[in-house]
């Protein structure tokens, strides 16, 4: 099953060592600007430093990661997936070192519910994590075997498959000593015939925060015969600032080298805060794809997009990831192997229809609109939310028709509609239609309960989960969440609520995707803290005023 997310698998010295050396992270040599060169062969390829499909079109991913080697039974996995708009998923395999082998069948199922779902396929070797700080970890040399051993299986499928040899192949002992390796097997598997893209994991846990991979990989690129190779660095609490973010994404990119996030987080962890909206924006500005891990099943479900496995039940994460700014239902293309568009196309959509407003409550409104239409399809809709000259995107919807949400009681707002294009055309904006929200009831005393909980503490510093329980018979739509901290803790950074703090007195207000608790259901809210010492729970909550029980 699931270990712990390895970011937590590092010992705390390490961490205080990782720290320090960051300090020292621009100083460190950069790239030589040396242009990649276009690499000839079929199918998904690199093409001066970017991959390309078999037609020459950009290929950029927006996916998802998927742990199928412990959960080989959650089958409807890769549809919920690509139903989220994800045009790539990456796949959990294992060669037999650590975990049980998927074997030949299984994977040539993997690659055909990718095709069924119109997917690009990532397969990755996930027994490597961490070689040389984790004993029980495999070998790159392992896993190339691996590969080599699929080969009837994963011949010909080069315009959906992308084969990363290994998953984090090097922990932060020596991390020097990726390179080797790496590029070894990497010639083992061309001398083996393959054509395929191939992705190589970066040292460190795969966060490079030592740039062995970043100062290396010119030579690692060159050593690769087809030029059909694709680096991957993993973004967590190492990438917990704009500019690390931006100096490692910027480095490849200035020397011409393929590169891919291939997983990163956005929750705060024990360790720091990842700047996932950095890495978001920036890979959208770049054109680089990303990987978001991952979608359920998590030791740590703070990673889980999708709570288990069911894709109406998305954490902030997952919310974050699909609905948010930069994310998947904003910016995700399909692969022109499956009908997706072109890059002549540049005819935009019709505008839609004058939206109309239904079942408005204190905190949301149901808009529907005429559709769109285009000359090759409407890829979705952005509703905004229109004040004077200006423009706030609100929510996006695959059909015409959205509930917005997150909206506060006995307020005016005005929304219009966007259509867009897979090939990322946009419509002309729709007439307005306006809403005024319900003055709304208060919560009912006694209809709720809360569970709080310190998930992880550290010397000055502290993780922390508050769970609300609608215990009445009515939907909870709006909540505003009141509490006091008695030892002088302060929140730092909240998912699932926004807080407003004032000494110890704590007031959080609900997030659009947690704003609505129906009865006997429950919504999570995790926040980081600092602490000096002494952390006590609070005594006592409140929802909308009233008291609620503990849970």
């Amino acid at each position: 099953m699931r270990t712990a997310r390895h970011p937590a698998q590092r010992p705390a010295a390490v961490i205080l060592t990782v720290l320090a050396t960051l300090l020292g992270f621009l100083s460190l040599g950069a790239l030589a600007p040396a242009r990649a060169a276009t690499a000839a062969g079929t199918g998904l390829h690199i093409s001066d430093g970017r991959l390309v499909e078999g037609n020459g079109n950009d290929f950029i991913m927006r996916g998802v990661n998927h742990a199928h080697t412990w959960y080989p039974g959650e089958t409807q996995s890769l549809a919920d997936i690509k139903a989220t708009g994800a045009n790539t998923v990456r796949v959990v395999l294992s060669d037999g070192y650590r975990w049980s082998r998927n074997g030949p069948d299984d994977v040539a199922a993997v690659i055909a519910d990718c095709k069924a779902n119109r997917l690009i396929c990532v397969l990755e070797v996930h027994d490597t994590t961490g070689y040389g700080e984790d004993s029980a970890a495999g070998t790159l040399d392992h896993a190339a075997d691996y590969w080599i051993s699929l080969k009837d299986v994963l011949q010909g499928q080069e315009d959906y498959v992308v084969i990363n040899i290994g998953n984090e192949p090097w922990g932060n002992t020596d991390p020097a000593g990726w390179t080797a390796p790496t590029t070894a097997a990497i010639k083992k598997l061309r001398a083996a015939g393959f054509a395929h893209t191939i992705m190589v994991d970066a040292p460190n846990w795969g966060q490079d925060w030592q740039n062995v991979m970043r100062d290396n990989a010119q030579a690692v690129y060159d050593a690769d015969t087809t030029g059909n190779l694709l680096f991957s660095i993993h973004m967590y609490s190492v990438y917990n600032t704009a500019q690390k973010v931006t100096d490692y994404l910027n480095a490849f990119v200035d020397a011409g080298l393929p590169l891919v996030i291939g997983e990163f987080g956005g929750p705060a962890d024990q360790y720091g805060d990842p700047d996932e909206d950095t890495m978001m924006s920036e890979a959208q500005r770049l054109g680089l794809g990303w990987i978001a891990w991952s979608w359920s099943g998590n030791t740590d479900p703070i990673l889980d997009l999708a709570i288990g496995f069911d894709p109406a039940r998305l954490s902030s994460w997952g919310e974050r990831i699909f609905h948010g700014a930069d994310g998947i239902a904003e910016t995700s293309v399909e692969a022109t192997v499956y009908g997706g568009p072109a890059e002549e196309d540049t005819e935009a959509p019709t505008a839609p229809g004058t939206p109309a407003a239904s079942a408005v409550t204190a905190t949301s409104a149901a808009l529907t609109w005429a559709a769109s239409s285009d000359n090759v399809a409407v890829a979705g809709y952005d509703v905004v939310r229109v004040s004077g000259g200006t423009e706030t995107k609100v929510a996006s919807s695959a059909t015409p028709g959205v509930t917005v949400t997150g909206l506060s009681a006995d307020t005016a707002y005005s929304f219009a509609v966007y259509a867009r294009d897979a090939a990322g055309n946009r419509s002309a904006r729709s007439a307005a239609v306006s809403v005024t929200t319900d003055e709304g009831p208060a919560t009912p005393a006694g209809s709720c309960s809360v569970g709080y909980k310190v998930v992880g503490q550290w010397p000055g510093g502290f993780q922390g989960e508050i769970t609300i329980r609608n215990t009445g018979t009515a939907a909870i739509d709006g909540w505003t969440l009141g509490f006091a901290f008695a030892n002088g803790q302060t929140v730092t950074n909240m998912w699932g609520g926004t807080p407003t703090q004032s000494g110890g007195s704590v007031s959080v207000a609900a997030a659009s995707y947690t704003s609505t608790i129906a009865p006997n259901s429950s919504v999570t809210v995790g926040f980081t803290g600092s602490q000096s010492g002494t952390n006590a729970a609070p005594a006592a909550f409140t929802l909308n005023g009233a008291a609620c029980a503990a849970a």
